[in-house]
């Protein structure tokens, strides 16, 4: 496995994110949430990196997720990360609740 442009490999069935901003969030009858206001985590992001798999019985198990691909995950089973002031999240791959189509 090599390492990625970021500069980091992740290990066994580990996932870097990036976080997709969110777009500026709207109540229901039209009022505008800023950032201060809702601190929210995004529960979205581009998976930049992939580990090579876990290992279950002494196979090696390949991972669902790809480079590239948007996924939708669980918004508190991450690790934080910041390289060169870039934000991005490691997780396990059984913390990617789906993966999203354009």
């Amino acid at each position: 496995m090599a390492t990625t442009s970021i500069g980091i490999e992740p290990l066994g069935d580990r996932v870097v994110v990036k976080p997709l901003t969110s777009e500026e969030k709207v109540s229901a009858s039209g009022i505008i949430i800023p950032d201060t206001v809702d601190k929210e985590k995004p529960a979205k992001g581009k998976v930049v990196a992939v580990g090579p798999g876990r290992y279950d019985d002494g196979d090696l198990l390949p991972m669902g997720v790809k480079v590239g691909q948007t996924v939708m995950f669980s918004k508190y089973g991450y690790d934080e990360v910041k390289i060169d002031g870039v934000e991005y999240y490691i997780l396990s791959e059984s913390q990617i609740l789906a993966v999203l189509s354009k």
